[in-house]
């Protein structure tokens, strides 16, 4: 895991997160800290435990809220580029190459990727985490 300041590819000094692909250093459209994204998916994990447990009751949803969770981010990111916790917390996927929407096949991707964690615990000084890295995506606040 690096931080911001660590060299970049091209050896020069990054002086903040995202700065070399045109990110502001803070406010809307900079990078989301990871806190802000912790709790953003704690939310969507909440979330999709309970839309799960509607259909299970009484049982608790077991891994059913896996696969709530699953459709909820998938879709979610998709068609408006956030989830529910996204939304909560001010934050958006954005396509790192500047195009409007993230649609399915990237959103899927991200999805399936973010399953098992361990791509959403490894970022790198821009705090895109392997995930983001490999569907082209980044989060970023909205306010």
């Amino acid at each position: 895991m690096l931080s911001p300041g660590d060299d970049s590819n091209d050896g020069t000094q990054q002086r903040w997160r995202g700065e070399r692909h045109g990110f502001p250093e803070k406010g809307p459209g900079s990078i989301a800290s990871i806190g802000r994204r912790t709790f953003a998916i704690l939310v969507d994990f909440l979330l999709a435990a309970g839309v799960a447990g509607l259909f299970t009751m009484p049982d608790l949803p077991k891994n059913w809220s896996l696969l709530a969770w699953f459709v909820i981010t998938t879709v979610a990111v998709a068609f408006f580029g956030f989830t529910p916790g996204h939304a909560l917390f001010g934050l958006r996927v954005a396509r790192i190459d500047g195009k409007a929407f993230v649609h399915l096949p990237r959103a899927l991707l991200r999805t399936v990727l973010i399953f098992p964690l361990i791509p959403a615990l490894v970022w790198d000084s821009d705090g895109r985490c392997l995930h983001d890295k490999a569907a082209g995506t980044v989060v970023i606040k909205v306010r």
